[in-house]
């Protein structure tokens, strides 16, 4: 697993590739945390097109970050996530809570 974060702009891009578990839910917070708190940023995207593993605790781990995004005024999206990735997201109504590209 994999983890990098680059900013574009007003955009927090975290890419993820790999498993995506509970394994690295320090590593992903630590990839967001800074953004949160930089007003600069007003959205995150999510890059998965490189997951090829993603659990529940990791769909935990996304809803948490969209509850933080929202409160500090950021959305979140999920992009390119591959087709086994978004039959995941399907089967948890993610599509209802965040924009899929």
């Amino acid at each position: 697993m994999a983890i990098k974060t680059d900013i574009r702009e007003d955009i927090a891009r975290i890419s993820i590739s790999g498993r995506f578990d509970f394994l690295v839910h320090r590593d992903f917070k630590n990839a967001y945390a800074p953004s949160l708190e930089n007003p600069v940023i007003s959205e995150f995207e999510l890059e998965l097109s490189q997951v090829d593993y993603l659990d529940s605790s990791a769909l935990g781990m996304m809803m948490l970050l969209r509850e933080r995004a929202q409160s500090a005024g950021k959305t979140v999206m999920l992009v390119r996530p591959n087709p086994a990735i978004v039959q995941i997201l399907d089967i948890a109504n993610f599509n209802k809570l965040f924009k899929i590209l």
